[in-house]
């Protein structure tokens, strides 16, 4: 999306718009170097103007200036995913995650390939925030070893399709230890964990 703000513009940067706007009407089309000439300036503060000014080039402001529309870049289709869950997340659920992760003592995070690569940024994240003890397992079998009562075991999965975590959950209820599975993906198989 394209925003233009002139209030950005500087007493020069101004004049230049201005007087690129006339001579517009006298010529049919103006380059970079005939736009210098015309406001006495160097191409580079001409560029320099444009980019300040909101357009990615020259040529997109100066089709600007002959009324033509600027083109808009589509965004890629992570970029729209992202929007959207930034647009309708629930703040609620942050809070109540919160909640969840002062009624323990032990953080352990889990998660295979990808997701493991979360959880290590997740702990960083984490151990800025909160003098509890935070960790991230590399496998199965650390985080057993790691589980006790005062234990939140967070495992993140893209989809929870790559392996089952039943087992592990199953084996974090034996030692009293709470959970949470934190998925991308909607996946009603993932319930039954």
């Amino acid at each position: 999306m394209l925003k233009l703000d002139i209030s950005k513009l500087s007493s020069l940067e101004y004049r230049i718009h201005n007087t690129l706007i006339d001579a517009a009407k006298n010529e049919e089309s103006i380059k970079i170097k005939r736009a210098a000439e015309i406001c006495g300036c160097s191409v580079s503060k001409i560029s320099k103007f444009v980019k300040k000014y909101g357009f990615s080039t020259y040529k997109e402001y100066i089709g600007f200036i002959y009324g033509k529309s600027p083109q808009i870049k589509k965004s890629s289709e992570e970029l729209v995913r992202i929007r959207d869950f930034i647009d309708s997340f629930d703040i609620s659920i942050v809070d109540d995650f919160i909640d969840m992760l002062n009624k323990h003592e032990k953080i352990i995070l889990f998660g295979y390939g990808p997701s493991f690569i979360c959880a290590q940024y997740f702990e960083y994240k984490l151990r800025i925030v909160t003098s509890k003890s935070v960790m991230t397992a590399s496998d199965e079998a650390t985080v057993k070893t790691l589980l006790d009562d005062k234990s939140f075991l967070i495992v993140f999965s893209a989809t929870g399709r790559f392996k089952s975590f039943s087992d592990i959950f199953a084996f974090a209820k034996e030692k009293s230890a709470h959970t949470l599975l934190i998925s991308e993906e909607y996946n009603t198989s993932l319930l039954n964990d």
